[in-house]
């Protein structure tokens, strides 16, 4: 099959899948890449909490923070379903900077960043990832917002409500009613901008190779595995990886390593276009359309 009518295909699919998929995998040795829309800016959700990690090592490297520095972080409380680790605490808790690191990258805990973000506000974490030459990707605000969303206002029986909502309310030009997902307010980003940055970190140049390094190993430590790993993880690869949801978001990025020595980076950002909560059908379209791009590669 033509590379032409293998995307035709892909970008049918995952409509046919109620999804708008923005996607890119390149091949870190040799720079070919394929993709679908992949400049297109979306919203992404829990995808900062890669490039906060970044920052957070960056300054620990320079000395203007100490991982072992423990901070007493104040309990999320939150019970509904999603948030994880300290923000379904229900006590303080006393955590080192490394050890928040860890929560908010591979537990993806909300609590986790925001006290991160408390240390290296967002215009902060912006502008080390201009100075490492990584354009792209905004950072405007924390995670607090992701947990204040209409879904938390709507009981499990009504989530289809909050998802309508997320559906119906965009432009055009993604813009949107709801904050966390206007492109214009929110951290927002591109597949090819989340390429880049994991090409920085595997590849590095700019960033520091004790930082890359450490970036690389919370991301290969990410216990969210549910949506792109099936498709890349075998006795013969390794699959690091962050996701990102909110609402009818679904995104994950991630570089898939082989024992051959080869790599592919891997960005797939989507919304869905199905007002429902639970679609482990959309998430599994997202891996075969990502392992496709992927496998066409590798024949290149």
């Amino acid at each position: 099959m033509s590379t032409e009518a293998m995307l035709r295909r892909l970008r049918q699919e995952l409509l046919d899948g109620g999804l708008h998929g923005c996607l890119l995998v390149r091949d870190l040795r040799t720079g070919q890449e394929l993709g679908i829309e992949p400049d297109t800016q979306l919203p992404t959700a829990s995808l900062v909490k890669i490039p906060l990690a970044l920052a957070t090592l960056e300054r620990i490297r320079r000395g203007e923070l100490d991982g072992a520095t423990a901070l007493d972080i104040r309990p999320g409380r939150i019970t509904t379903p999603g948030p994880t680790g300290l923000s379904r605490f229900r006590h303080p808790a006393r955590i080192a900077i490394d050890d928040l690191l860890y929560l908010s990258t591979c537990v993806s805990d909300g609590t986790a960043a925001d006290a991160l973000f408390e240390l290296t506000p967002p215009a902060e974490v912006a502008g080390i990832l201009h100075r490492f030459g990584l354009h792209g990707i905004s950072v405007r605000h924390d995670t607090r917002g992701l947990s204040d969303t209409p879904a938390e206002r709507f009981d499990a029986a009504q989530a289809h409500l909050a998802h309508a909502l997320a559906i119906d309310a965009g432009t055009q030009g993604h813009g949107h009613r709801l904050p966390q997902l206007d492109v214009a307010r929110a951290n927002s980003g591109s597949a090819r901008a989340y390429v880049d940055l994991l090409q920085a970190l595997w590849t590095p140049t700019t960033i520091h190779p004790d930082v890359a390094d450490r970036v690389r190993g919370l991301m290969s430590h990410n216990v969210l595995r549910h949506r792109l790993a099936p498709d890349f993880s075998s006795d013969a690869t390794t699959w690091s990886s962050k996701t990102g949801t909110l609402l009818n978001l679904r995104h994950e990025i991630g570089v898939v390593e082989h024992a051959d020595g080869s790599a592919f980076a891997v960005a797939v950002l989507t919304e869905s276009l199905v007002p429902a909560n639970a679609q482990p059908g959309a998430d599994a379209l997202m891996a075969q359309a990502a392992r496709t791009l992927r496998d066409h590669l590798r024949q290149l």
